[in-house]
């Protein structure tokens, strides 16, 4: 279960400190910190806040390249072994969840195009970085859980056009075609140089250096997060304050949402006789949302958008806060069942 200890290197006090607050609290209160530091710059200062918002483009580019750098792709080797929870998890993940917040987003926010995109991109991007994290707290299968990583990454990234297609329709404020052009011109360049640096660091470190330097790497993805966000609400609080009342209509929603994403990871593992493991990873991976990449991608894809980017970043300030609960919820019904399982031995179907 998970990754082994021992191969890892061991945490200095700052990179301990950090790794808590990615996990707990502190990424939350730094992105809501972020909201008012830029929403007070904006309101005060509109010229400073303005000169800001001209950093976007050069943040968005960073977020994405440590995004895509913290994925170890060579995970890929390991699918096979694994396909039969692989394709559950993938399942619930591209074509289950995305139902679900589009029936969500359509009857809370129909009448609030904006809105509705920015909600159903942040619903349809399954995580690909700290959701591990939990699901290393929840003691879940992380080891399994990073074979769902690269592919989850790529396959948002191909889907993001088709399911603003097929979600969105005439909701979305550029065409289909205008949002692959421009991933194509301003996201593939920084995915292909992320994974040539990391691949080359990786040959170039020892196994110990390069994970440590992986962990720095996460560590910095929160402050690059926060950056970005202070830019977009410095150079566009006053839109954004015009359609404050939406926020609370959002919140509901997105409350709902992972509701029903947690009942959704509760049946799939019934369904596939999941052990304990297994079923915190998809508890996981159906609840956490990829909102820094889809935020960066929005903002390529469909520029000067601060409504749909501030969707996106409320649906991110609440997913910290829900997936500590999850973890709770988790390992208190694993301490309730006792061995863990969610059948009898001689029903549960392990998943290797």
């Amino acid at each position: 279960m998970g990754d082994s200890a021992a191969s890892e290197p061991q945490l200095s006090g700052l990179e301990q400190a950090l790794a808590r607050f990615a996990a707990g609290a502190g990424t939350t209160i730094l992105l809501a910190a972020a909201i008012l530091a830029g929403s007070a710059l904006g309101q005060l200062s509109p010229e400073h806040g303005n000169r800001l918002g001209g950093y976007v483009d050069h943040t968005i580019l960073a977020l994405v390249g440590l995004l895509v750098f913290e994925v170890q792709f060579s995970a890929l080797r390991k699918s096979w072994s694994n396909i039969r929870f692989l394709s559950v998890a993938w399942i619930a993940n591209f074509v289950l969840v995305p139902m679900i917040g589009f029936i969500i987003a359509s009857v809370f926010l129909s009448g609030q195009p904006l809105f509705f995109t920015g909600l159903l991109i942040y619903f349809m991007a399954p995580c690909t970085d700290w959701f591990l994290g939990f699901t290393r707290l929840a003691e879940g299968n992380t080891a399994l859980g990073a074979v769902l990583l690269p592919v989850n990454m790529i396959l948002q990234l191909l889907l993001y056009p088709v399911y603003l297609t097929l979600f969105a329709g005439g909701a979305a404020p550029v065409e289909a075609s205008t949002i692959t052009s421009a991933l194509l011109q301003w996201v593939l360049g920084p995915f292909a140089a992320a994974i040539a640096i990391h691949q080359l660091l990786k040959h170039l470190l020892s196994g110990a250096a390069f994970t440590r330097l992986l962990n720095w790497a996460g560590y910095a993805t929160p402050f690059v997060i926060a950056l970005l966000i202070l830019e977009i609400f410095a150079s566009n609080i006053s839109t954004i304050f015009e359609h404050a009342s939406i926020f609370e209509i959002m919140l509901v929603a997105i409350f709902l949402f992972f509701v029903a994403t947690f009942l959704l990871g509760e049946i799939g593992s019934r369904v596939a006789g999941l052990a304990y493991p297994e079923h915190a990873l998809l508890t996981m991976t159906t609840a956490a949302r990829n909102a820094p990449m889809m935020l960066g991608v929005t903002a390529i894809a469909m520029p000067n958008q601060p409504l749909i980017y501030a969707a996106i970043i409320v649906g991110m300030l609440l997913e910290f806060p829900h997936l500590t609960v999850l973890r709770q919820i988790l390992l208190r019904g694993r301490s309730a069942r006792g061995d863990g399982r969610l059948y009898p031995p001689q029903v549960r179907r392990e998943v290797s």
